[in-house]
């Protein structure tokens, strides 16, 4: 019986993409605490600007900020082909796993370290405390985490009622608008979420200038969302070779029929 559930293309195919989605999540939180300066990935000297009323703006952004259009993607083609009972299936599994991984860091954390070699032993390279370093890379504020969970499970599910929604208008033409048209609002939703729970009630920024980041943060995404469209129609047609034509044809229908509750 097992050797024929694993042997099922569908499921098979479910497991790349919900192991692919899960992993890409929690990479996604873990490398989140370090920003960088896309006008500088593009070889442009960072131009401040005003925004809102809020000055010295720039596209200073978070590494997970790079896999997240990808998130959004996987959302999409696991809703096109199973439907939104999968999506948040997935999404639930990928917020537990997370929780989990963030428990084993804080534990990891506080384990006493061994002063004896692995403290000093990067010194050479520049870090004189490797304990600090990891509390510093594993540790992350705890609104942070709370706001990017509570952020990323919203935002899935907006993703997957617009996504049905557009769906049940276009059927199966226009893949380009449910795709794209679930991800920049619900990249919308992410964007301010994450941002409110973290420095709006984790550091009392102002309502101004959370709108001001949030809409630049946005703006990248919104970029991606639309870049990134093509993308789509490829890993369909890889998947639609994979199942076969009658095959596809019959989830994408049966996940189209699925109640939204």
């Amino acid at each position: 019986m097992i050797h024929k559930i694993l042997g099922d293309k569908p499921t098979k195919l479910f497991l790349v993409l919900s192991s692919f989605f899960v992993a890409n999540a929690l990479i996604a939180e873990c490398i989140g605490g370090k920003l960088f300066s896309l006008e500088k990935v593009f070889g442009m000297t960072p131009v401040p600007f005003s925004l809102l009323g809020e000055d010295g703006l720039t596209y200073t952004l978070t590494c997970g900020v790079l896999l997240w259009p990808f998130e959004f993607i996987m959302t999409d083609i696991v809703n096109e082909y199973y439907g939104p009972k999968a999506v948040r299936r997935i999404s639930y599994t990928a917020i537990g796993l997370i929780c989990y991984a963030f428990v084993m860091f804080y534990l990891a954390i506080g384990i006493p370290a061994d002063t004896s070699f692995w403290t000093g032993s990067q010194q050479q390279n520049g870090i004189p405390d490797m304990q600090s370093a990891f509390s510093g890379i594993f540790g992350q504020g705890m609104w942070i985490i709370a706001g990017s969970l509570v952020a990323f499970l919203v935002s899935q599910l907006v993703d997957v009622w617009v996504f049905q929604k557009i769906k049940r208008v276009t059927g199966e033409r226009k893949v380009w608008l449910r795709a794209t048209g679930s991800t920049v609002v619900s990249q919308l939703v992410d964007s301010f979420i994450v941002l409110y729970i973290a420095f709006k009630i984790g550091k009392d920024w102002s309502y101004q200038r959370v709108l001001a980041i949030c809409l630049v943060n946005y703006s990248y995404k919104f970029v991606m969302a639309i870049v990134l469209t093509p993308l789509i129609y490829l890993i369909e047609k890889i998947m639609d070779t994979y199942l076969g034509e009658q095959t596809s044809k019959e989830m994408k229908l049966a996940a189209m029929s699925k109640e939204e509750a």
